[in-house]
């Protein structure tokens, strides 16, 4: 896959992955880099993406950018980029962004962007926050956490790289934790002062609200056990 640019002062990446609506081909994004599908695959050139060298911290399903855009403003010297399927959610991240330098959105799947398109050992943070639930039990297998995921994440994470993972589904954080203990790549580390500074997502609003309980999961990128 070639990366194809229409040049701008600041571009926030769409990815074309998914099949495209009508509507979608009809849009007009500004500041947005299309991916397109040529094969091979391109690794993206973050330095080039974001006009510097610094810190990359992920959101993986960004929805609406209201938690990646507050990151951002609070961690200037960081480089943030929020990684969402949906094109009116990608619009959204785009206009709540509009002048806060530090952010990027591309439109993809999560799981193939950081397996193909994120390259190897550039993350210091991903974000996990509120993943689908997919609450019934047929439908469970579409849950993006697995064994394959955490994989992925432990290839594009650097040195003692972090995900951060929360839910409200209290089964669901019990099958993260378990994948987790099990993976020789990674370590579950006591919740710290910094998930205190986490701007609080649209959904963890509306949890709050119904009184749901919030479940949250640290794991480091550990050297594995040889």
């Amino acid at each position: 896959m070639s990366l194809r640019t229409r040049r701008c002062s600041r571009c926030f990446p769409l990815s074309r992955i998914l099949p495209v609506e009508a509507s979608d081909r009809e849009a007009t994004f500004f500041r947005v880099i299309d991916l397109l599908p040529e094969l091979p695959i391109a690794r993206l050139d973050l330095v080039q993406l974001f006009g510097r060298n610094a810190p990359l911290h992920v959101d993986l399903g960004c929805g609406d950018g209201s938690s990646l855009c507050e990151m951002a403003q609070q961690f200037p010297k960081t480089n943030f980029l929020g990684i969402e399927r949906l094109t009116k959610r990608v619009e959204k991240v785009r206009r709540k962004a509009e002048k806060i330098e530090n952010v990027r959105v591309l439109r993809a799947d999560s799981l193939f962007a950081v397996r193909y398109l994120l390259p190897e050992s550039s993350v210091e943070t991903f974000f996990l926050l509120f993943p689908d639930p997919w609450p019934k039990r047929r439908h469970q297998l579409r849950r993006i956490f697995t064994r394959d995921f955490l994989d992925a994440i432990a290839v594009a994470l650097g040195q003692h790289g972090v995900l951060r993972v929360a839910t409200d589904q209290f089964d669901y954080f019990q099958q993260v934790e378990r994948i987790s203990r099990a993976h020789q790549q990674f370590q579950v580390v006591p919740l710290s002062p910094d998930d205190a500074v986490l701007p609080v997502t649209k959904f963890e609003r509306k949890f709050r609200k119904q009184g749901v309980p919030i479940y949250r999961l640290t794991l480091r990128k550990t050297s594995p056990v040889r």
